[in-house]
């Protein structure tokens, strides 16, 4: 890994990434396995996405968000795993300093809108289970656009608030980013400013835009919880919890992924624990989430069965 180490104030033009493997041989292997995820996952989305829009059935607000996830997923790996393919391929970890900052953008504006969206759906179920005869009135077909609008907004307006910050940056001390893409926090590490003020807009920018949208799902879930309770017969509590079955798999998925990822960084300074926890969570993540639905929702099985290619 070549590395530049700066005593003085000195500029930048280009950033070297980690490596996933720097064993010659194994590098084919994992083009052709990466490669692989990355079509499953983008091919996956896209079927979700024909489904929802080709049967007119589907055409509810949950398949509607739903469908709005699945190209927000498609953004995200596509943010990150073509550059690594070709990295692999052509044995160059280098990016350029506009493009570091173009792939940390777009990968806070993908992270962050699915973020937004899940708590949308959330929201979506409270209402479908917690206040099923006025559903139609609340969940019109506005409000479900300014809600994804919403979302996109607030994820522009984070991207744009972390390049704020990253263009502050005049100086670095190592141009090695331990990661195999820009990771926003990889990036403030490597400043050699005293970036302090720096640290304490992006935490607050983290906890609005993180941890608020978890904690309207973990209130959703509070009231849709306390809602089935009440429900007398098992069958009926079966049937209002199975809606929200795939949903709380996929927070799960996201959610514990991105977790694992942000805790290992801290408690963890080995590279390769990073980049593992990064491939779980911009990899495997999008990749699972069309199986999750296609497996446990039984309209999207069913119309899977139904559609003709």
């Amino acid at each position: 890994m070549m590395k530049l180490k700066m005593e003085n104030i000195t500029y930048v033009s280009q950033f070297y990434l980690l490596r996933v493997s720097d064993d010659p041989e194994l590098q084919p292997f994992l083009s052709g396995l990466f490669l692989s995820m990355y079509l499953i996952s983008v091919l996956g989305n896209l079927i979700i996405i024909l489904i929802v829009s080709s049967f007119s059935h589907l055409h509810t607000p949950m398949y509607f968000f739903l469908s709005i996830l699945s190209l927000a997923d498609i953004g995200f790996i596509s943010t990150t795993v073509p550059n690594m393919i070709a990295e692999l391929q052509i044995h160059s970890p280098v990016i350029s300093y506009v493009g570091c900052l173009t792939q940390m953008s777009l990968f806070i504006i993908f992270a962050c809108m699915d973020s937004m969206l899940l708590a949308v759906m959330a929201y979506d179920r409270f209402v479908a289970i917690c206040h099923p005869l006025r559903y139609a009135i609340i969940m019109n077909p506005c409000r479900c656009g300014i809600l994804v609008l919403m979302s996109f907004s607030a994820s522009l307006f984070e991207s744009l608030l972390h390049n704020l910050v990253a263009l502050q940056l005049k100086c670095f001390k190592d141009v090695a980013i331990a990661n195999f893409f820009c990771h926003p926090s990889q990036l403030l590490n490597l400043s050699c400013n005293n970036t302090f003020n720096n640290n304490i807009l992006m935490y607050v920018i983290g906890v609005i835009l993180g941890v608020f949208p978890l904690s309207g799902i973990l209130i959703s879930y509070f009231k849709i919880i306390s809602s089935i309770l009440r429900i007398t017969s098992s069958s009926g509590r079966y049937k209002a919890f199975s809606t929200c079955g795939s949903h709380l798999a996929v927070v799960c998925l996201f959610y514990g992924t991105g977790l694992g990822e942000y805790f290992g960084s801290l408690l963890s300074h080995s590279s390769g624990n990073n980049v593992v926890a990064s491939l779980m969570y911009t990899v495997v993540t999008p990749m699972l989430n069309p199986f999750i639905y296609s497996l446990r929702n039984q309209d999207i099985s069913d119309s899977l069965k139904r559609l003709h290619f």
